[in-house]
């Protein structure tokens, strides 16, 4: 069983407890529910650096990456540095989490923000957007074709943009639908965990044009970004590199000035 296997086992088990504990009535009504979204595939088309900073304080790979530092500071160094999104991991048992830290990212900036979570259930969408997220992250490597296509137009219902996920040619084919915004492939071998830039450049020519592209894992110098974008890649996923430091904010300004020259 790989961990990916454990952690939809869990994930099944946490979303089942959630819907006991607050109904879809509830999030409906919710503040954030009613509040206009904003559109990380808008800003990535039009960026200079196409980065989306991750607030990330440990992952099964890596363990502890950083528990100390607070999500406001977080999102408003990334905001001030420029950033054109924030990706806000929600799993707690695995990656230490939490919708709150969505809920105050949204208080703390303007930035499109993204619920990177491991989404098995339409609930987490509806859940997503009464927390105060702009874009949703499916995984083509834990979810059906007919499941992709029912969550991503919910999500385009309720104005969420949708970053599909994927490892290989096999997911990347059975993935691409119209109600998607972004492409997102993962440098990092899931049964592996080793990671490779080989992975975008070998899937970009079969991404169709109409989707913004995104590169996730193991970008974690300013080479790298150069490396892919003659790829056509417009986003840049980026996580541990900004928050293995004291100041992620003072990071993602450094590596943007870097990327700049």
């Amino acid at each position: 069983m790989t961990i990916l296997d454990k952690i939809i086992i869990d994930k099944r088990k946490e979303v089942d407890l959630r819907k006991s504990l607050i109904p879809i009535q509830q999030l409906e009504a919710s503040i954030l529910f009613e509040s206009e979204t904003l559109s990380l595939t808008q800003k990535l088309k039009t960026s200079q650096s196409g980065i989306i900073a991750e607030h990330k304080r440990r992952s099964p790979s890596k363990s502890v990456i950083n528990q100390s530092l607070n999500v406001q500071d977080v999102a408003k160094g990334y905001e001030d540095a420029g950033v054109c999104g924030m990706s806000v991991l929600t799993d707690g048992k695995y990656f230490g989490g939490s919708l709150d830290d969505l809920i105050v990212a949204r208080a703390s900036c303007d930035l499109p923000l993204l619920r990177k979570e491991f989404i098995i259930d339409e609930y987490q969408i509806i859940e997503a957007k009464a927390y105060g997220a702009d874009v949703i992250l499916l995984i083509a490597a834990i979810l059906t074709r007919d499941e992709i296509k029912q969550f991503s137009e919910l999500a385009k219902s309720l104005y969420l943009d949708v970053l599909l996920e994927v490892h290989n040619e096999e997911e990347l084919h059975k993935s691409i639908m119209p109600s998607l915004d972004m492409l997102g492939v993962n440098n990092r071998n899931l049964k592996t965990f080793e990671v490779s830039l080989e992975t975008s450049k070998q899937l970009s020519e079969q991404i169709p044009n109409d989707f913004v592209k995104v590169s996730e894992s193991g970008i974690s110098a300013v080479e790298a970004i150069k490396e892919l974008r003659p790829y056509g890649y417009k986003g840049f996923l980026i996580g541990e590199n900004f928050m293995k430091t004291d100041n992620p904010g003072a990071s993602a300004i450094e590596f943007i000035n870097t990327l700049g020259t």
